[in-house]
Parts: C-alpha cells; sequence; structure tokens
C-alpha cells in the first residue's frame, strides 16, 4: 500500500492559532464526510493510501495534511477538495434582528411619512438584498414616484392601499403581493386603511469598481 504520510506538516509551539483553526477545520469536516458515507477510519485510509494513525491525526487537527493527501481524501470520499474548507468562507452572511429592532432608515418616501425599518443586509456578492418592514400611518401621504434599479418584491400585512407600478394600479390588502420591476414609477397611490404595514424585498446588481 502506497503511504502518504512523508511531507505533512507538523506544528510547532510557535505557530499562532490560524494553523491551529484551520487543520481542526479540515479535520472535523474529513470525519463529517466520512462518517456522513458510512466509511471506517480504516476503509477511508485504504482508499486514500493513508495509515489509520496518519488519517486519525488528520481528523483530530493535530497535523497539516498536503495539498495531495487533500486530494486523495477528496477522491476517496467522491468530494471536491473545497467541501473541507466550505465552514471557514467569509462571504457567507447572516444577519439577524429581533422583533421590533429593525434599523430606522431615512429614505425618499421618508419625506411623505413613510417609516422604513431595515431588517438585515447583504455585505458580500455581486448581489445586494434590502429587506425593508415600510409602515404607513395617519401622517403618511401617498407617493408614486419611488423608482430604483432592481427588482422589488412587497408583501402586504396589514391595512389597505392602491399601490401603483407604471400605469397600473393594484389593490393590496393583508395576504396580497406584488413584484415587479422598480425602474418604473411605483408606490402608494390611495391610503385605504390605515395603519398599514407591508414587507419591501429590493435586490439589485452590485456595481464592481473598474
Amino acid at each position: 500500500m502506497n503511504q502518504r504520510d512523508n511531507g505533512e506538516s507538523r506544528r510547532t509551539d510557535d505557530e499562532d492559532t490560524a494553523p491551529l483553526k484551520l487543520e481542526a477545520t479540515i479535520g472535523a469536516e474529513v470525519r463529517r464526510l466520512r462518517k456522513r458515507q458510512d466509511m471506517t477510519m480504516a476503509a477511508l485510509a485504504e482508499s486514500a493510501g493513508l495509515s489509520q494513525g496518519m488519517l486519525s491525526k488528520i481528523e483530530t487537527g493535530q497535523t497539516s495534511p498536503s495539498l495531495a493527501t487533500l486530494s486523495a481524501l477528496a477522491e476517496a470520499l467522491a468530494v471536491p477538495i473545497s467541501a473541507f474548507f466550505g465552514t471557514l468562507e467569509q462571504s457567507r452572511d447572516v444577519s439577524y434582528v429581533p422583533a421590533g429592532q429593525g434599523l430606522g432608515i431615512d429614505r425618499r418616501g421618508t419625506r411623505a411619512g413613510h417609516l422604513y425599518h431595515l431588517l438585515g443586509h447583504s455585505l458580500r456578492g455581486e448581489l445586494a438584498v434590502e429587506p425593508y418592514m415600510i409602515t404607513l400611518d395617519r401622517d403618511s401621504e401617498p407617493y408614486e414616484e419611488f423608482r430604483h434599479a432592481g427588482m422589488e418584491f412587497i408583501h402586504m400585512l396589514s391595512g389597505r392601499v392602491v399601490y401603483r407600478h407604471g400605469e397600473r394600479l393594484f389593490p393590496l390588502g393583508p395576504g396580497d403581493s406584488l413584484f415587479f420591476d422598480a425602474l418604473a414609477p411605483h408606490g402608494p397611490s390611495k391610503l385605504l386603511e390605515l395603519p398599514a404595514t407591508y414587507l419591501s424585498v429590493i435586490c439589485y446588481g452590485r456595481q464592481r469598481d473598474g
């Protein structure tokens, strides 16, 4: 059996904690993928051309596997090498907003008494997504001249309004939804039953520099 024990880098006491985190993460993913496929350590080690001792050190984060070893493990587990690094990806944003704690935002409709609370945000990626809770009350006024890039989805939660998009009018009550191209003029044209609240989700492509 061809052993790939040589060439594995081992940590010294002078190394910082970053390599340890990487080693531990890779090892945990190897172990998780092995167990998901109901493979024993002996079976994976044999398939990848490793000793059980080396595989044990990899799974427990005691050594940094070489690229050749990772490639052999990926082939044995029938997964891409990137599967071992999935939990380290920093681009997986998450945003949590407890009930009633959305961030108040000034937008174009604020002057017409429309109250905006941002419920989350995306920091990275080519697609920007902005979810808002919008409230219309007795101090609010109709406003039909919203225009911006991207697409918008609104879902009525309470109250009733007539919503304009371009030349069309849509009566919206609780449970009604509207999805549209946001470049056309749009907005609540008539406020029929207040207070009114609706969820607005705006999606648009981020512009890249250069």
